[in-house]
This record gives C-alpha cells, structure tokens and sequence, in this order.
C-alpha cells in the first residue's frame, strides 16, 4: 500500500469535509424549499416576492436577520399572530436555512412614482431632518439600505410595509429589534413616513 504524506493526507482531508459541508447546505436548502413550498409561499411567494404590500419581500433578505426574526416569532418576543404558528415548529437550523434560501433570491428596485415625494424621502434617508432631531436612515441602513446581518435590508421592500413597521415603532407595537427605531419612528411626520417609505422602495 502507497503512504500518504502529511500534505496529501491534509488535501484529501479538506476535500473531504468540503464535500461533506456542501452535501449538509444542499441539505439544509432542501429542506428549505420544502418549508417554504409548504407554508410560506402563500404570503410570500416561493421566490421571496410577498404577494401582497402588507407581506415584506424576503428576497435578498440577511440570512441571520431572518433566522433571528423567526426566532423571535416563536418565542413571542416579536408579536404577531400570523407568524407565531408558522414558526413554532421550526428549528434553529431550519430558521437559518430558510435565511439562506431567502438571501440567495434576487431583488430589485420599485420603479419611481412622484418625483417631488421621493425627493423628500431621498433626504429623509440620507439627511434625517435636525429641526426635529432626526437621524438619517443611512446612519445604520446603508446609502442604499442594504442593510447588515443584524440590521435588516430596506432596499426594494414595499412602501406600505415599511409604513406599517415604523407605525408599529412609534406605538411601541414592536419591540424584538433596536429600540432606536422607537425613537427614530415618533419623530417621522406622516409626510416624512410616506416619502421614506416610497423612496426605499426605488433603492436596488
């Protein structure tokens, strides 16, 4: 029998486990789609486009934003009585899972609807507004809201949605995420929540 040396013995290894670990995500994408061919397309969609304005768009979502988002369904620490039941039977690994299959869907922008609104939202995102104390939207989500890991990303989603959350916010309806955003919301005039919202839908 031919001896394998230390460098050989380390590549087969390598190729081994990286093997192993891509059998273990086309797995868990599987698994995946299976959940979301059985339950979650209904609100929004197999590819991640909700089928109503009410519903968020997941698509190009943060993996880990969504996990943690459904963990927080499950436990109640995000009140919702439409997710809770979804997400009660779920596993962390399959929350995780369902990220991933979400965040590898592709997204893109709302086309533009009224120019002078958007210019208003435009500023809102990247300037907040100092007479009232205002941070921009920028500050935490990104130029173009792509968001991170743990904050979640605003581009492309729809404006009533976005309304809804930072409505949500302000009465203190939503608590599971950063309690800036209690502050940030009860600051935004009607005019400013409608133009934000409009403007981040146009964002790719």
């Amino acid at each position: 029998m031919r001896k394998i040396g230390f460098r050989q013995l380390g590549a087969v290894l390598a190729t081994t486990f990286s093997l192993a670990a891509g059998a273990a995500d086309g797995g868990d994408l599987a698994r995946a789609e299976e959940i979301v061919s059985g339950r979650c397309f209904l609100c929004h969609g197999m590819e991640g486009e909700s089928a109503s304005p009410v519903f968020p768009r997941l698509a190009g979502q943060h993996a880990d934003y969504i996990a943690k988002q459904l963990g927080d369904f499950k436990s109640g620490k995000r009140n919702s009585d439409t997710m809770k039941p979804q997400a009660e039977e779920l596993t962390p690994a399959e929350m995780k899972a369902l990220g991933a299959f979400f965040q590898a869907k592709s997204v893109g922008p709302r086309p533009a609807k009224d120019p002078e609104l958007l210019a208003v939202g435009k500023f809102v995102f990247n300037r907040g507004n100092q007479f009232s104390g205002l941070p921009a939207c920028s500050a935490c989500h990104g130029a173009k809201g792509l968001g991170t890991p743990q904050l979640p990303r605003l581009a492309g989603q729809h404006p009533r949605y976005i309304e809804d959350q930072l409505k949500q916010f302000n009465k203190r309806e939503r608590t599971n995420d950063n309690a800036v955003m209690h502050t940030v919301a009860s600051k935004l005039s009607e005019l400013e929540t409608h133009a934000v919202a409009e403007y981040i839908a146009t964002l790719d």
